[in-house]
């Protein structure tokens, strides 16, 4: 069995997609390649942080450029370091 593990202040984020064909209003299909990048994403790893502000599990909100996207095993994952993860989505009560 492989696993993909971070190192050097990395976290690997899980953006596979719904694998669900894309179409304008008019029926045009949206390719892939079109298709914007989602800029939020479920940490599945981290490498060894000291005193990291997020765990795995958590959903993050990431830089629009940042890290480089790999597959493995039919998935899509995206390698970014620490640093360009600029938010966590925190599910709050209303009052």
């Amino acid at each position: 069995m492989r696993e993909l593990q971070p190192v050097n202040q990395n976290v690997i984020l899980d953006v596979s997609e719904e694998t669900n064909e894309q179409r304008t209003a008019s029926g045009i299909i949206i390719p892939d390649t079109a298709k914007e990048r989602p800029k939020f994403a479920r940490v599945i790893a981290m490498s060894n942080i000291d005193g990291p502000e997020i765990a795995m599990g958590d959903t993050v909100f990431f830089k629009e450029y940042s890290g480089t996207e790999i597959e493995m095993d039919g998935k899509k994952y995206l390698v970014v370091p620490y640093a360009d993860i600029l938010a966590k989505l925190v599910e709050t009560e209303k009052i």
